[in-house]
């Protein structure tokens, strides 16, 4: 993947890029892959283990990240890194819209369905509460457990609240 900004504005972080903080938090720009088409990013403070393709949650207020948890009734947003952190004092661009490229658990994944959040920072198939909202898979074939990446078409996804 190999995002170009598309938003008119000047010295804008490469998408893939960790640096210290370049542009106020929660800003949102739109970048262009020739593949992959428009996306939409949001600049967030990473958090330490991150790698390309993982899931993170973000606080709305803070805009600080943490992988995704196996827990239910999140109700936070969600999104996509564009870059692997080290650090907690890395900030970079995560993807929450377009079509996303996101690491993928062990599980098969059949084609165009909803996902969720079966391990740590990673998709898998949905579980009870676990499902992302505004995220579904891309795939024409049926992933096998071996393949470790997925291609997701997302819109602001968030982690499902809970259902009453």
């Amino acid at each position: 993947m190999a995002y170009t900004p598309a938003t008119p504005e000047l010295g804008i972080q490469p998408i893939g890029a960790i640096s210290a903080q370049n542009h106020p938090l929660g800003t949102i720009v739109k970048a262009f892959d020739p593949t992959f088409g428009e996306g939409e990013f949001i600049y967030l403070k990473g958090v330490a283990s991150t790698k390309v393709g993982s899931v993170v949650i973000y606080d709305g207020t803070t805009y600080l990240t943490t992988l995704t948890a196996v827990t239910s009734n999140q109700a936070r947003p969600v999104a996509i890194a564009m870059a692997a952190n080290t650090l907690t004092s890395g900030y970079a661009w995560y993807q929450i819209g377009g079509t996303a490229v996101a690491a993928k658990g062990s599980a098969s994944i059949q084609p165009k369905v909803t996902v969720g959040v079966a391990t740590i920072g990673l998709i898998g198939n949905t579980l009870t509460g676990k499902e992302i909202q505004g995220a579904r898979s891309a795939n024409a074939a049926t992933l096998t457990a071996a393949i470790g990446t997925i291609q997701l078409v997302i819109n602001r996804p968030h982690m499902m609240g809970r259902v009453t």
